[in-house]
């Protein structure tokens, strides 16, 4: 066996094994939103995570990956290999968008946009910036440096979010008519820390994977770098959030802390393999304002988003994107005016279609469960089966 052999075979266990850590996320996405939500609506979060993990994928098999890459070639290892570790990320999108409609958006209508989504939308964003690259040489080439994703994925998940809250609205009785915010409380925090840390730890696999390759010193040492400065930027996120919350309020809100703690991996994400091992802390700790800043923010325009998911995947996508021209302008090829545009011309693309596709359907299913489902709980109504049935019902 030769050298070249052995490195596209260690190449193929490595994608496979990223592809693995980020398939935890799947549960981590699951955890976090069964237990920030009430009681009444778990089983109907668990179930439309898992779906979306399964129609994501499919759709992804199908129909999105050529669409995004093209043919299924890879020289450096397995085709099968690669193409398992592109379709980890596909469901990632929808989950982050899932999360800020739970407790009154209805199953089906979500999974037809799921099918959109993987199908076409999220690979025609990869298309023009990983992929084939339908733009190349027109005015709209983009030259947006992201590694692993904090506006190719978050950020495109953000924005379909926010088209989603602006369709279907609050939940009943977040926001009174005296214009105060009723908190809806988290029915299980274990649970919740156990999802951000699935999320933590796969983040590994989300941006060290990105790398592509850890058959030789060189790039060995990159893919260490890169899952180094990715959880950096999490310990930092979480250590501001909680400075914050302490001088703020007296307090330290677990749930707060943690998304802050996302917040520092998502905006690490874009150049997790570029930095430094001092940079990521200063990302980190801006990424972790930018969640408490932004749940204030959000609620202030009444933006219902019961995960936190708009300041999360949607800032800290923008900021970590900006943040790579901020701390690698000397790299060839990366400009701030590069990382801006490829911002703009993804996030109008994900919103303006996104809504597209969410009012269509809406129009024929309605995105939104009936006013007496809601306060009775989807769980009951979608999925015929209580998380908890010997608790009483938090309404």
């Amino acid at each position: 066996m030769n050298l070249e052999s052995i490195s596209f075979i260690i190449d193929t266990l490595f994608a496979i094994f990223a592809m693995t850590l980020i398939i935890f996320m799947v549960p981590g996405f699951a955890m976090l939103e069964a237990g920030l939500v009430r009681t009444k609506n778990v089983t109907t979060v668990l179930t439309m995570n898992i779906l979306i993990y399964c129609v994501a994928s499919l759709c992804f098999l199908l129909v999105g990956y050529h669409l995004a890459f093209g043919e299924l070639v890879n020289a450096n290892m397995s085709k099968y290999a690669s193409f398992l570790f592109q379709m980890a990320f596909v469901g990632k999108v929808v989950n982050i968008m899932s999360g800020g409609v739970s407790e009154r958006a209805k199953i089906i209508p979500l999974i037809f946009f799921t099918i959109i989504m993987a199908s076409f939308l999220y690979p025609i964003v990869v298309n023009i910036t990983w992929g084939a690259n339908f733009l190349k040489d027109t005015f709209l080439e983009l030259s947006m440096y992201d590694l692993a994703g904090s506006t190719i994925i978050h950020s495109t998940g953000g924005w379909a979010l926010l088209a989603a809250i602006l369709i279907i609205g609050a939940r009943k009785g977040r926001y009174t008519k005296d214009g105060s915010i009723r908190v809806l409380p988290a029915s299980n925090i274990p649970l919740v820390t156990l999802g951000a840390f699935l999320l933590w730890i796969g983040w590994f696999g989300f941006n060290g994977g990105s790398v592509g390759s850890i058959t030789s010193i060189e790039n060995a040492n990159l893919v260490a770098l890169t899952i180094m400065n990715t959880n950096t930027a999490g310990l930092c996120g979480a250590i501001t959030v909680a400075i914050i919350m302490q001088i703020m309020y007296k307090k330290l809100d677990i749930t707060m802390i943690l998304n802050g703690a996302l917040g520092g991996l998502v905006a690490v994400t874009a150049g997790a393999n570029l930095y430094n091992i001092y940079t990521p802390i200063i990302i980190g700790v801006i990424g972790g304002g930018l969640v408490v800043t932004g749940v204030f923010f959000f609620d202030k325009l009444k933006l219902d988003d019961p995960v936190g998911a708009l300041s999360v995947h949607l800032l800290n996508g923008i900021w970590g994107t900006i943040a790579v021209a901020i701390f690698t302008s000397n790299n060839e090829g990366i400009t701030f005016l590069g990382q801006v545009k490829g911002i703009i011309i993804i996030g109008i693309f994900a919103f303006v279609s996104s809504y597209a596709v969410l009012y269509a359907i809406n129009k024929i299913i309605p995105l939104r469960a009936l006013h007496d489902e809601e306060l009775q709980g989807l769980d009951v109504n979608q999925c015929g089966l209580e998380a908890y049935p010997e608790f009483k019902r938090a309404f």
